[in-house]
């Protein structure tokens, strides 16, 4: 029942009613250390009070919280070094991170937690020390395996085409070899040599996609723009695609060009990913992301309803032509996509002057310019400007979540022996198994005694203007006359308030 109600005490709106009551329970808790303390306690979603309070967002109660569990190692001036207790917030052995949480829920005032004591010199310790040089290092490590398949595709087993041509549009003139035919040169063993790697990576790929997924959830997993969600698609993709391109090559069977095509795409793509550990680039990727799975999808379907109807009746219109004058609309899959090109303005309107074409092409192609051009491309423009406008506001604080995200990441992927554990063990101290970390705060007393005086001449502002509209209301006959206004009243009194406060900065001074 204790810990229930010190859930509940988190989610209340009453920040201060809720930190006391929280003392008030643990006051009575007979296990304040031990491992049945209702601090330790998880709800039925694996949420201790301190986790739930990060989740939520509330930095009043996680503040209160991390006050309970810091250790002043010393003090001297305006110096003070300071130990906080890392249990529950170091992702270090945690099989729900309290990081990992704060970056995957959808609440703004949760990653705000980001910029507290001690969570941001946790990490940017773990980033600066480890998560930098090793996502750098697998970023180039992927650019590289990215350049091997690219070369293994260019260099794709082709002989040319023995058979002869069933259409005058027919223009091939480079068939697939067979399995046999392959692997036969120098040059063919060091392509397969290129290939293993290429199928080795896609295999590795998937086995650490795969336990996250199951982990996690897909729907979070995949949905989450912090947790490189639509990256997670495009990289999975590219490995099925790649094994799709091995069965093909091993069963000889023609066609391997279209999953060999999307693996190329899918993987250059992903490039962008490594793009999150640097300052300059990774706010593009967000904006990118947003904009691609939020304007760009829903103007899809919009755009996919006018390029099928235009695209039926430039079909109908040109049905009864010679196909050789005007070859851009020959059969209906070409005609939606010579209008998919009408519609980005990447071609101009396929008119062949030299013959006479048909009235209602010029109809229905100045309704399609209209439509198309004018109206929904500036729409598009519209949305993404109103999108940019939106994310502009929090991109910086979306991408340090991402490099939180990401040293979280690779603090799980990694062998214990090449991330070890930050801070510093409390035996060292005398405080126990617990691990902690070391925080140097500066305080400037001359800064707080600045803001006291500060606060003393506003109210020293707000009384002197009280006192003047009473003068107001007791003399107003007089004061109609002379027609003097409450604002230059409050401005002489706010004046000669300000000169005595700025007399006593100075004999401070």
């Amino acid at each position: 029942i204790g810990n229930t109600v010190l859930h509940i005490l988190v989610l209340q709106p009453n920040k201060t009613f809720a930190c006391h009551m929280y003392s008030l329970i643990l006051a009575y808790d007979r296990n304040k250390e031990g491992p049945g303390s209702l601090e330790l306690i998880a709800n039925k979603e694996g949420l201790t009070p301190f986790k739930l309070a990060g989740v939520e967002g509330n930095t009043v109660m996680f503040q209160y919280l991390m006050q309970k569990r810091k250790h002043n190692l010393w003090s001297f001036g305006p110096l003070t070094t300071v130990l906080y207790d890392l249990t529950e917030i170091d992702s270090w052995a945690e099989d729900q991170s309290f990081l990992e949480l704060i970056v995957s829920t959808k609440k703004r005032e949760a990653r705000q937690i980001l910029d507290l004591t001690p969570v941001k010199e946790l990490v940017s310790l773990k980033w600066n020390m480890y998560g930098r040089p090793y996502f750098c290092f697998l970023a180039l490590f992927y650019i590289l395996y990215m350049v091997c398949f690219t070369m293994c595709c260019v260099y794709r087993p082709l002989k040319p085409r023995t058979g002869n041509k069933t259409s005058s549009r027919d223009n091939t003139i480079y068939v697939q070899k067979m399995l046999q035919e392959s692997y036969m040169t120098y040059e063919d063993e060091l392509r397969l040599v290129g290939e293993l790697i290429t199928v080795i990576g896609a295999v590795v790929i998937l086995i650490l996609e795969i336990p996250d997924i199951l982990r996690v959830g897909a729907a979070k997993y995949f949905g989450q723009t912090i947790l490189g969600g639509p990256f997670h698609i495009i990289v999975i993709t590219y490995a099925c695609m790649i094994l799709v391109t091995m069965v093909m090559r091993l069963t000889s069977t023609t066609g391997e060009v279209v999953p060999m095509s999307f693996a190329l795409v899918l993987g250059w793509c992903n490039v962008m990913y490594f793009a999150r550990g640097f300052q300059m680039l990774g706010p593009f990727t967000i904006m990118i992301q947003k904009m691609i799975f939020g304007d760009l999808m829903r103007f899809c379907w919009l755009m996919a309803v006018v390029i099928l109807g235009f695209a039926s009746a430039f079909y109908i219109v040109f049905q009864t032509e010679n196909p050789e004058n005007l070859g851009q609309f020959y059969n209906y899959p070409m005609s939606l996509f010579t209008t998919f090109e009408l519609f980005l303005t990447i071609i101009d309107g396929p008119a062949n002057y030299d013959v006479d074409l048909p009235f209602m092409y010029s109809v229905v192609y100045f309704a399609f310019a209209i439509i198309a051009t004018l109206l929904m491309l500036n729409l598009l423009i519209a949305m993404m400007g109103d999108t940019h406008w939106r994310v502009a506001h929090e991109r910086d604080e979306l991408w340090r979540a991402q490099v939180v995200a990401t040293t979280v990441m690779l603090e799980r992927k990694l062998p214990r022996c090449l991330w070890p554990r930050s801070g510093i063990c409390g035996r060292e101290y005398g405080l126990g198994d617990r691990w902690y970390l070391r925080v140097q705060d500066r305080v400037d007393p001359n800064k707080h005694k600045m803001m006291r005086y500060t606060e003393a001449f506003k109210a020293q502002d707000r009384d002197n203007y009280d006192k003047g509209l009473e003068k107001l209301e007791i003399n107003s006959n007089i004061f109609c006359k002379k027609d003097p206004s409450p604002l230059s009243l409050s401005r002489n009194t706010s004046r000669t308030s300000s000169h005595r406060g700025w007399e006593i900065l100075r004999r401070n001074t």
